[in-house]
């Protein structure tokens, strides 16, 4: 065998050892993990909020990154943590993970799997910063939690979560932390319906809903409210469009910069009754409907 064809057989060994080792792309990472909706919000467009999971206290990749440790009953996500750190370890022992730190690969759910692994092996105090990056070998989220425990989202107005209670920054981190709260986008979640927040940005003011159902199922769903005129939420309010992100659709409407995010609790919860009716017809769309899809895909946007 020549030298050319050796090298040749080598370059395919490599590469065919790279495509077996890296992380598959996954389009909905976050399915079946609780709160997928509000995870996806935490990542794509709340700017400071945190979470609680519970972890599988057997789940074999944790007992063995916690070594000589026990597992924790949870974990943290949160929207951001300081210089976009992946996880900490904050000095009360609280793991979190930071959602908005980026992703090294096409499974978000993989790579918030890796930041934790790395928490286990982390000291308190200490930022988590993962070596290397997520592989097809690396664990998803959905095999480390408990599938079945309860999800919630706490909101909060300022970053001062990233802080361990009773603990004090030296000047220099106060400074800091001061100017990240005061860049925080006020930001509200409704409570009429799921996974919908409400933002003031500047003088304008937004809702984004995060909708769980197959991305173009809830297409079709929203061109028929928009093709049927039912789409509004009042006086002064339009729908821009929708955005993809992490496999889900999120409409995202104009509001009056006048109201607050109360003022739309009870026109956002008739849109979702609506929408569930919507989502209910299985008949083809006609031809206004078609058009309303044709018009939502052309004014969509996607979020990775």
């Amino acid at each position: 065998m020549g030298k050319a064809s050796r090298r040749a057989r080598q370059a395919e060994r490599r590469q065919g050892s790279t495509v077996s080792t890296a992380a598959p792309f996954v389009a909905r990472p976050f399915e079946g993990v609780p709160g997928e909706t509000d995870i996806v919000a935490m990542r794509e467009i709340v700017p400071a909020a945190t979470a609680r999971l519970r972890l599988r206290r057997d789940a074999a990749p944790l007992v063995e990154a916690a070594g000589d440790g026990e597992v924790p009953e949870f974990v943290t996500l949160a929207t951001v943590l300081p210089l976009a750190w992946p996880g900490l370890h904050r000095g009360d022992g609280e793991y979190l993970i930071g959602l908005q730190s980026g992703s090294s690969t096409g499974d978000h759910s993989r790579d918030a799997a890796h930041v934790l692994l790395e928490l286990m092996r982390t000291p308190e105090g200490q930022p988590a910063r993962p070596a290397g990056i997520a592989e097809r070998s690396t664990p998803r989220l959905q095999e480390l939690v408990d599938l079945d425990a309860p999800f919630e989202v706490e909101m909060h107005e300022t970053f001062d979560f990233w802080i361990a209670p009773g603990r004090e920054l030296d000047a220099e981190a106060q400074a800091s932390l001061e100017q990240t709260n005061a860049s925080i986008v006020p930001t509200r979640r409704l409570s009429s319906i799921e996974s919908a927040y409400w933002c003031r940005v500047g003088e304008r003011t937004h809702l984004r809903w995060l909708l769980p159902q197959n991305e173009d199922e809830a297409t079709n769903a929203l061109a028929r409210l928009v093709a049927a005129g039912d789409v509004s939420l009042g006086p002064d309010t339009r729908l821009l469009g929708a955005f993809r992100a992490c496999g889900l659709l999120a409409p995202v409407w104009d509001l009056d910069p006048a109201l607050e995010a109360d003022d739309y609790e009870d026109a956002a919860a008739a849109v979702a009754r609506r929408f569930a009716e919507a989502l209910a017809v299985d008949t083809p769309l006609n031809a206004d409907e078609r058009r309303a899809r044709s018009g939502l895909l052309g004014r969509q946007l996607t979020l990775r």
